[in-house]
């Protein structure tokens, strides 16, 4: 990131006119002034591209699901990015976790609860006004002076009054308060943003690996049908004696560990689904209606590549970032105001009376107007520190900011390089598999024959598996690398509809 601009700029003071001293004190108690820095978003970061090389237009292709995939930098990404992969039954679990995840729900209570604290600061600018009344009963003491009820042994004594009081924002604490306060409810905005695309990511991740996971179940279970043919015919040979007992038993030993590979898989599966109930806020207990196959998943080919420039303004974890340190940008005008004189005005008005009756009647009335002024001198330091630490909170803010950028742009490059290894791969394991079948076909056919020993058939075998296996997780890796890619790009939050629009803030708000 470029160092040589800095995050913050110095309060200027306003320059005043040649107005007297007691006009001056008029408009710092009117208008006031807002001390510490004020806070400027940081540049993004003097870079072009995620890799050192310009990125190629395209990805390799292959035949077996291998489209090739194009890198647009003018397409935007959508804010359901998810249906790209056409898929009804993700893009009905997406519905359902947006509806019922627990973490996705505390995510938006936090949202509200950053978002009423910012209200309830705001009402610091105004005058509190607070109204009482009270009534006692009393016997005054044997000889006592009393102004009241004179001649009786008992009195009533009746007061109302309304109370104003206000701290004129002179220096800006207050308004750096809220300053502060508005920005971590944009962080926890962004946090709510977080939340919701990691909430979308792993629940497509989710889908891609049990889409996978079947692949890979019925590519083993495939193995073990042509193991279980080729044991059958080994076994017809050794009787006709044309094989020995040891080829057979090689063959039993290799089927038994191909059928080894069923239960860890078929774990795994489980597992997979007990992740996706949980996302979509469900037990493992709720059976699920959706399944997911490879077979079942268009894979998107035209992935939007954002701008550099672009990202630090869509990735929801570099935005939360960015208001972490501008609340800790305000709170240093916050700890300055705090050493600075603080103001504070109050009036009053009510009546008292011996009888309910005689509230209002003239003589009954009293007020009060006072103000006060108080400057700290002497806290054992403090106050002075307490601004240090704010503003080492601010270095640490500016830091993590920076940590945050890098680790985004890694994340994209990251999926960037993914997707190209992955259609490469792709190809690589489509053409393995081809000729590992091929020559399959053509070992057992030849052992049919008696043309070549059984080594060479069980070799022939375990390629086989080996790239059948490969060529499932290659075409899984794909999908799951375009999610990846979706979710390093931000997840296209600033497209979507379904955003809660923030509640302004009314007079009856204030009222209360």
């Amino acid at each position: 990131m470029t160092r040589g601009r800095p995050l913050i700029r110095k309060y200027r003071a306003r320059r005043g006119s040649s107005a007297a001293v007691s006009a001056l004190v008029l408009v710092l108690l009117l208008a006031g002034c807002a001390v510490g820095p004020d806070f400027v978003t940081p540049p993004p970061p003097d870079v072009t591209g995620y890799t050192p090389e310009p990125l190629k237009g395209t990805t390799a292709a292959s035949t077996s699901s291998g489209t090739a995939q194009r890198f647009d930098s003018a397409r935007d990404l959508s804010g359901q990015w998810w249906t790209l992969f056409h898929s009804r039954a993700l893009n009905a679990l997406v519905e359902r976790a947006l509806a019922a995840n627990a973490d996705l729900q505390a995510a938006q209570a936090a949202l509200r609860v950053a978002r009423e604290n910012v209200y309830a600061q705001q009402g610091a600018l105004f005058p509190a006004v607070d109204a009482n009344a009270g009534a006692i009963r009393q016997l005054p003491a044997i000889g006592s002076p009393s102004d009241v009820g004179a001649g009786a042994s008992t009195f009533n004594l009746f007061t109302t009054q309304l109370n104003v009081s206000y701290s004129p924002d002179v220096f800006g604490g207050t308004r750096r308060s809220i300053e502060a306060l508005a920005a971590q409810a944009d962080s926890q905005r962004f946090a709510l943003e977080a939340t919701y695309l990691t909430l979308t990511s792993n629940l497509a991740g989710a889908a891609v690996q049990e889409a996978s996971l079947r692949g890979q179940i019925a590519a083993t279970q495939s193995i073990i049908k042509i193991e279980t043919d080729i044991r059958d015919l080994l076994r017809k040979q050794r009787g006709l004696g044309a094989v020995a007992d040891a080829d057979v038993v090689a063959q039993e030993a290799a089927l038994a560990q191909s059928e080894q590979a069923l239960p860890p898989l078929r774990k795994q599966l489980a597992q997979q689904r007990n992740l996706i109930a949980a996302l979509i806020g469900g037990f493992p207990s709720q059976a699920l209606s959706e399944q997911f196959v490879l077979s079942g998943l268009r894979l998107p080919r035209d992935l939007p590549v954002s701008l550099p420039s672009r990202l630090v303004e869509q990735r929801p974890d570099i935005r939360a970032a960015e208001a972490n340190l501008h609340a800790a940008s305000a709170q240093i005008g916050v700890a300055i105001a705090n050493r600075l004189p603080n103001i504070t005005l109050s009036a009053g008005a009510g009546s008292t009376a011996i009888a309910v009756d005689q509230m209002f009647t003239p003589g009954n009335n009293f007020w009060s107007i006072a103000g006060a002024a108080t400057q700290p001198i002497f806290h054992g330091g403090a106050l002075l520190h307490r601004e240090l630490a704010a503003k080492a909170t601010f270095d640490q803010a500016d830091a993590q900011y920076r940590s945050t950028v890098i680790t985004a742009f890694q994340n994209v490059a990251d999926s960037l390089r993914a997707i190209q290894a992955d259609a490469v791969a792709l190809q690589k394991a489509a053409a393995s598999e081809k000729a590992a079948a091929k020559s399959l076909e053509i070992s057992r056919h030849r052992l049919e024959l008696g043309d070549i020993n059984y080594i060479s058939l069980l070799n022939a075998q375990q390629t086989y598996q080996q790239a059948l296996v490969s060529l499932v997780q290659a075409r899984a890796a794909r999908y799951a690398d375009t999610v990846a890619l979706f979710q390093a790009l931000g997840g296209g939050w600033w497209n979507r509809s379904d955003v809660e629009p923030e509640r302004p803030l009314t007079i009856s708000d204030m009222l209360q």
